[in-house]
């Protein structure tokens, strides 16, 4: 089987690209591993310090010709994996990382390729995949309960109309298989009240929802930063860039409660062994977000927050925490028909 091959026409905007490499600082060297390869944008900047390194990974296979032009140019100083980030681990090439960078989200790339059914403006086959996903758009439409829909919608879209869009989904389907992107969005756009001052598409929660279910996204959010966090080297950083409520507020409580200044439950109480435990260095709680001007040439980053966290000397520990904090997002990712 042929690679399938991204048109040229896709512009590739990596976003904050001067504040990811400002905060990684590839002019002293070292490795670095970028966990979204994409448009290769980060990999590119980082590979043109010439002391560096870059390991990079993407499960996406639509990508892999932009990889291999990298390759061709960086032989032996690039590396590529078409991998999730919960497979970080398993990377061949892997060793002590300065930086590991994450760029969640949709990429210009996917949305804009209509043929994958990301975009509301598609008329194709409702698929959303991201690559090497067990699972698609179309079945989770047509095979899923009312009340697994429902859950899925409200909680990965935090859409508040989330019932009656999966009331009438399975209504709909009930006559008719739902295979087709503009299907669903008529299907939304008669379940939602009309709010003429909103700016936002009417499909773009349901959208996400459904994409953040197909792919995972929160597992793989939450596997892969506790992973990448185990490569580092101490002082080096990981810097994840989000683009919502959920994955900023699992990136937050990440950095937050395993940094040496983690809040105590009360200040009454004796620091025991189990609180000295920290991966991170003091952290600052600092959000960087982009420039105006890159706002206006490339609107898409607007929403996006950039949080890094530097490694500790602290050998690796599981952060069990963070599992139990998020845990109804991962039980919610893991139901099945």
């Amino acid at each position: 089987m042929n690679t399938p091959t991204s048109s040229t026409e896709f512009v590739h905007f990596p976003v904050m690209l001067e504040e990811v490499i400002e905060t990684c600082c590839p002019h002293k060297g070292g490795v670095f591993l970028d966990c979204t390869f994409g448009g290769g944008g980060y990999s590119k900047k980082l590979l043109s310090f010439s002391d560096t390194k870059v390991i990079a990974l993407d499960r996406d296979e639509y990508i892999l010709n932009i990889s291999r032009d990298l390759k061709k140019k960086y032989f032996k100083r690039f590396f590529f994996h078409q991998k999730k980030f919960s497979e970080v681990d398993t990377l061949t090439k892997i060793q002590s990382v300065d930086a590991a960078i994450f760029d969640l989200g949709l990429s210009s790339i996917q949305l804009k390729n209509l043929d994958r059914g990301f975009s509301f403006k598609s008329k194709k086959k409702l698929d959303m995949s991201m690559g090497l996903s067990s699972i698609s758009a179309e079945k989770v439409i047509n095979n899923f309960s009312e009340k697994s829909l429902k859950s899925i919608i409200k909680i990965l879209g935090e859409e508040k109309d989330a019932s009656i869009i999966a009331k009438n989904i399975i209504k709909t389907r009930i006559n008719k298989k739902i295979t087709k992107v503009h299907h669903l969005v008529e299907i939304i756009e008669k379940s939602k009240k009309k709010t003429f001052k909103s700016k936002i598409n009417p499909s773009t929660k349901t959208f996400q929802a459904l994409r953040m279910f197909v792919n995972k996204e929160i597992t793989e959010l939450i596997q892969g930063i506790i992973k990448a966090t185990k490569t580092l080297k101490p002082g080096g950083k990981i810097l994840v860039i989000s683009f919502h409520s959920i994955e900023d507020k699992i990136v937050k409580f990440f950095f937050n409660n395993f940094s040496s200044n983690r809040s105590k439950p009360s200040r009454y109480l004796p620091d025991e062994k189990e609180n000295n435990f920290f991966l991170f260095n003091k952290y600052k709680n600092k959000i960087l977000t982009p420039s105006r001007s890159e706002i206006l040439k490339n609107p898409a980053s607007r929403s996006a927050k950039l949080r890094f966290a530097v490694r500790s000397n602290n050998q690796f520990k599981y952060p069990s925490e963070l599992i139990n904090q998020f845990k109804k997002f991962l039980e919610l990712e893991s139901l099945n028909v």
